[in-house]
């Protein structure tokens, strides 16, 4: 099965580089998904979860990130997603991330409450 080579940067670290059969992300022009073969892409990623169906000797899985911002790039058999922040399922804090939603909501802090509901969508997609 072919495969595509996925590089997820975040401003100050390399969050994830593997390959891939599937990437789902959210840009300003709604979902997208790219598989091997995609057509060249340029997109604006807005603030929600990425989906990255993992390919390669190890077998398949599941990467979940919650990414705030970037790019996204595709072209010949690679894919880079260059965030403003990113963080993988794994390294989110749930009970922060919740208490984070609680005090938006009570603050009405809509920007702060899109950032913790990402986070928390971002746990539950790598579950």
């Amino acid at each position: 099965m072919a495969e595509l080579h996925v590089e997820l940067v975040a401003a100050d670290r390399r969050v994830w580089s593997g390959e891939a059969s599937l990437v789902v992300a959210r840009t300003t022009a709604g979902d997208i998904g790219i598989m091997p073969g995609h057509q060249p892409v340029l997109a604006v990623l807005k603030s929600g979860p990425v989906t990255i169906r993992t390919a390669g000797e190890s077998g398949s899985g599941t990467v979940s990130a919650a990414v705030h911002g970037g790019f996204l790039s595709y072209t010949d058999g690679k894919l880079s997603l260059l965030a403003e922040i990113a963080e993988l399922s794994d390294e989110i804090d749930v009970e922060r991330a919740q208490r984070a939603l609680e005090q938006a909501r009570a603050e009405d802090d809509a920007e702060a409450e899109r950032r913790a509901d990402v986070r928390l969508r971002a746990v539950s997609a790598g579950h």
